[in-house]
């Protein structure tokens, strides 16, 4: 069990002496409830954000309504400001956000059911990462903070350029 992404980044964390936090759409806390399932993980988890409509992603986030009205929340745009925003809000060393279409409604043409946008904001800058899950909705949930945790994890072993 210790094998499993919660485990290797809490043990990665704390070594580091790192802090993080989370913003959170579709997975409705489900990532901030993995990092949690650790014991210890008050050493470095601050807090997480479920900011599910586009008001609360604006007012508790600071995510731009330009974004929100343009991009739309499931865009590289708005993940980027939901990470930097959980960053800021919770004076975080390292922030991660997801927001996507979980289904099974709520697509269109250009973003279909599963669309997933993940984002990672460290002190060097932010970054995003998209996926298309083709899964129900509890599965697209699931793969959604799995991609998450693993980009932190990625960021915290030193694969991101």
């Amino acid at each position: 069990m210790d094998n499993l992404l919660e485990f290797r980044i809490g043990d990665m964390l704390k070594e580091i002496k790192l802090t993080l936090a989370t913003a959170e759409s579709c997975t409705g806390g489900l990532v901030a409830s993995r990092i949690t399932d650790v014991s210890g993980s008050s050493a470095y988890f601050l807090g997480g954000i479920v900011a599910y409509s586009y008001e609360a992603k604006a007012s508790l986030l600071g995510v731009s309504w330009d974004t929100l009205n343009t991009k739309g929340a499931v865009s590289r745009e708005a993940v980027i400001e939901m990470a930097q925003g959980a960053r800021r809000v919770f004076n975080a060393d390292i922030a991660v956000s997801v927001s996507g279409i979980a289904g099974p409604g709520g697509g269109t043409p250009d973003k279909p059911v599963g669309t997933v946008w993940v984002g990672l904001a460290t002190p060097s800058g932010a970054e995003a990462r998209h996926f298309v899950w083709e899964g129900d909705r509890i599965r697209n949930k699931q793969l959604s903070s799995e991609a998450a945790l693993q980009f932190i994890l990625d960021y915290l072993e030193g694969k991101l350029a």
